[in-house]
């Protein structure tokens, strides 16, 4: 318990948080990068995935392909980022890694949400007139929701916490707390490095988790369909 205690008095003393290297900054870093990255994830992931499970054809390729990328390391990635011209493009580098990273739950979970819908639910809706688009939206889009913001959520988490490998290249974020305590052989300082990493990862969870719940359309239904009963 001794080190904790030296990482909350760390984290309790208000130089530690003040000016460019405080955990303030460094905080704000850590978001910009995290939420850049899942923002781009999104935009690419996404509109794919949804487009492909309303089809019906492809889906499974993209998914593999999107997949596969899970088994090259982040780090791996950035590094190589930083031998070419984009070492000196900011944080360019460290969102392209994190962006690949993201992709492959952000994909895989919108396709699988938008393949397990009820296909006599989705030909039900047909039969009464909908277009396509209309299919989607009022339909397939509901029914998949949960899954997919189970696979934002997961992305969301795993880009958190693993944006602190920017650290490793120079780059800012949490991560530049740890490095610099490892760099000066303080363990509290590393600790607590890692705790507000973790710390965050868990709020971004929780608030996905309840910004979910809130903008579930299913919920937004029941009390026109309670009322019409």
């Amino acid at each position: 318990m001794g080190v904790v205690a030296d990482a909350w008095t760390w984290l309790a003393t208000g130089s530690n948080w003040s000016g460019e290297s405080g955990a303030w900054h460094r905080l704000g870093e850590h978001i910009y990068v995290s939420g850049v990255a899942l923002v781009v994830a999104c935009a690419i992931a996404l509109p794919i995935a949804l487009w492909l499970g309303h089809l019906g054809k492809g889906g499974a390729l993209a998914v593999n392909v999107s997949n596969a990328g899970r088994a090259i390391p982040v780090f791996a990635v950035l590094a190589l980022f930083m031998l070419t011209p984009l070492r000196t493009a900011g944080y360019l580098p460290t969102i392209i890694a994190l962006v690949l990273f993201a992709v492959p739950p952000l994909l895989t979970n919108a396709y699988v949400g938008m393949r397990e819908v009820d296909r006599s639910v989705v030909e039900a809706a047909r039969g009464m007139g909908m277009s396509g688009g209309q299919v989607f939206l009022r339909v397939e889009l509901p029914l998949a929701y949960p899954l997919l913001m189970t696979g934002l959520r997961s992305a969301a988490v795993q880009v958190v916490a693993t944006a602190t490998i920017a650290s490793m290249v120079g780059q800012g974020g949490l991560g530049r707390i740890i490095t610099a305590g490892f760099n000066t052989y303080n363990t509290p300082q590393v600790v607590a490095g890692a705790l507000l990493a973790a710390g965050l990862a868990l709020l971004v969870e929780g608030a996905l988790a309840a910004g979910a719940r809130l903008m579930d359309p299913r919920r937004r239904r029941r009390p026109t369909q309670t009322a019409s009963v």
